[in-house]
This record gives structure tokens, sequence and C-alpha cells, in this order.
């Protein structure tokens, strides 16, 4: 990793900044960056830590990005601590680095060498944003071309400028002509406790608002969506349906089974999908169950989750924009994770065609 070394400014707080690049979002002057209004082509992943991902499998992830050339990369579990000193409000869109005497080299492998990795190519073709976690959990990054300029950018679903949700779970951009959100969904968890059913329960009553209630643009909603909404989206439905932890039963039989294939969460996923007009991009191409590629989770090779998989990783679209859908694939296979690049979620793509009133060209 000390390849990827460069000097980066800190901020008074500790955080570590990516190197002010020209053309960036901020000050866009590149004739390029003011023409492209709409993105065609997206990639999902839940990295399960990317910086180890970045340490562990960066040229595997470079040839990845390269091949695809996706124009927006949504990125969960970025697993990377927020800025800001301990006891003191975190800069949620700013990286830590908690550098002391005695860690200094620590801090130089996490934040130096990670916003190296990332001002090179193929990543330092992107303007890149943070929504992180007080620790290093949860946690998302964007990273849009820098040819495209949002309009907006959120950190929440309440479109409050400034404002992170809890754990960095939402990434919400605004383009011209549509909108998309990268979020990384509240495991269901266990048990029926305040941090386990009763969160995402209230997590879906949010989601479901936001659908309804922003329609006016096509959105595109991907990431980690912790659901498999039917029993062809996971490998083995019986062995998910009987899933527990400890022996615990809740008290509510749709709450029985394992987090992400439980019956309530099914029917909570399939009444966002319906009540706001949205269609699963890759059931909308693929009518069957596909053993080998049909899955984006794999459990752990060793134990009893070995061969077990699930879809849980998504886009949905807008019903406006399905017939739009070129392609929706999933680039991992097997159950000793191909082409997961050392997480246990594979990367998800999407394309879509051009509009029929797209100015995606650049005029001469």
């Amino acid at each position: 990793m000390k390849r990827f070394f460069q000097v980066i400014n800190k901020d008074s707080d500790g955080s570590c900044k990516k190197p002010k690049e020209e053309g960036n979002y901020d000050n866009a002057t590149d004739t390029d960056t003011q023409k492209k209004k709409e993105p065609l082509k997206f990639v999902t992943w839940n990295a399960n830590s990317f910086y180890l991902r970045v340490k562990n499998n960066f040229p595997e992830l470079c040839k990845f990005v390269t091949s695809f050339d996706p124009d927006v990369i949504a990125i969960q579990e970025v697993r990377m601590p927020a800025a800001g000193s301990k006891g003191t409000p975190k800069n949620q869109g700013e990286l830590k680095d908690d550098t002391t005497a005695s860690r200094e080299e620590k801090a130089v492998l996490f934040c130096h060498a990670l916003m190296r990795a990332l001002s090179a190519p193929p990543f330092g073709n992107y303007r890149v944003w943070w929504s992180l976690a007080d620790s290093k959990y949860a946690g998302t990054a964007l990273f849009v071309k820098k040819c495209f300029k949002p309009k907006n950018v959120f950190f929440n679903l309440d479109k409050i400028a400034s404002k992170h949700e809890p754990d960095g779970r939402v990434i919400l951009v605004e383009f011209e002509t549509l909108r998309l959100l990268n979020t990384y969904v509240p495991n269901n968890g266990w048990k029926e406790e305040p941090n386990s059913f009763q969160r995402r329960r209230k997590w879906d009553k949010r989601i479901l608002e936001f659908v309804t209630q922003n329609s006016d643009k096509p959105l595109i909603w991907c990431g980690d969506l912790n659901v498999s909404h039917e029993e062809i989206d996971v490998s083995h439905p019986e062995f998910f349906s009987a899933a527990k932890q400890n022996g615990y039963v809740p008290p509510n039989k749709e709450d029985c089974g394992q987090p992400g294939f439980t019956l309530s969460e099914r029917r909570r996923f399939g009444n966002i999908l319906k009540e706001g007009q949205l269609v699963d991009a890759y059931r909308f191409l693929h009518n069957d169950k596909d053993m080998e590629r049909g899955f984006s989770w794999s459990g752990n090779p060793i134990g009893k989750y070995r061969g077990k998989r699930m879809r849980i990783d998504y886009f949905l679209v807008s019903e406006k924009l399905k017939d739009r859908i070129v392609a929706c694939e999933m680039h991992g296979h097997g159950i000793e994770l191909q082409g997961f690049y050392g997480s246990d979620h594979c990367p998800v793509t999407l394309e879509l065609s051009p509009s029929s009133n797209s100015q995606n060209e650049n005029p001469e």
C-alpha cells in the first residue's frame, strides 16, 4: 500500500481530504464536465470494508471498474470512521485520521494510502461523496464521473442540507433528469428489539414515504437493501425460512426466519415497490432462477452457510424507466465467491439506453 502514498492535507479535526483536482464538483471548469447530464451505467456494491478492498483487492477491482466503465459507483458498508475528536460531534462527510505518535504508520496506511489510491485511475476520474458512521461500521460512498454535475446531493431521506442519516446509510443525488438513491438498509436482525425488528419497520415506513412523495422525477434506487423479495431470490428457501438464532422464536410468525427473508420484510418490500411504482431491474430481465449467477450475497464457504446465497442487492427503477433497461447483471458466481473481490457481496450493474430526448452527447 505504500505505493499509494501521497501527502494529504488534514483539517483541524483530523480528517483527511482528497487533494483538490481540476474540474471538481465545486469549481467545474472543463468543457466535458458541463455537457453530460444523465448517467447511463451504474454499479452498486457492498464492499464489506471499502478500505480493505482497496488494500487487498485493488488490482482486480480497478480492472473491473475499467472494463465496465460505470458513470456512477455506489458503495455500501464502507466501514471507515467519520472525522472528529473523541466526545465531539463527528463530520460524517470526511474520513477520520486517528493519528497519534504510536499509530502514525497505521494512520498513513489508512488515510493517505486510500486517498492516493482514489486519486489515480480509474477512481481519479470520479468525484466522491462519503456518508460515514462514528465508528468503523456501515457507511456509504458514491463515485460520480466528473463529466456529470449533480444538481443536489443529500445524505438523508428528508433532503435536508448537511444532515446525515445515522450510520451514514443514505446518499441521494439529483441529476437534471433523474434521482439516484444509494442506501445501506438496516439489517432486520433476529429479535423484537429497538435495534432489530423495530428499527427495520421504521426504516421501511420512511422509505415508503420517500418513494411515494418524490415521484416528480424518475428514481434509480440501488444498494444493499437487505431483503430477498421472493423465493426465487434465495438459493435454499426452506433453509432461510427456518433459520433461528440460538433457538429464539419471535412472537409474530411473520418475523420468523433469516433476516432479509422474513414474510414481514418481504411483504413490506413488495408494498414499497407497488406504491412507489418501482421495477426490480434484474428480475425484469431475468425471470428464471439462476443458481450460478442469480445471487448477490453468499455465505461463508466454511460452515452451515456454505452454498447458501441470497439476492439482497438491487437496482430498482421507476416504471417510466423500465423500457430503457438494457442490462442488469450480478458479477459474482459460485460458492467460492468468484467475482466478489474479497467481500461477501458481488457488484451488481445496471445499464440504461439514452432517453429519446437525451442530450447526453457532447456538442461540437
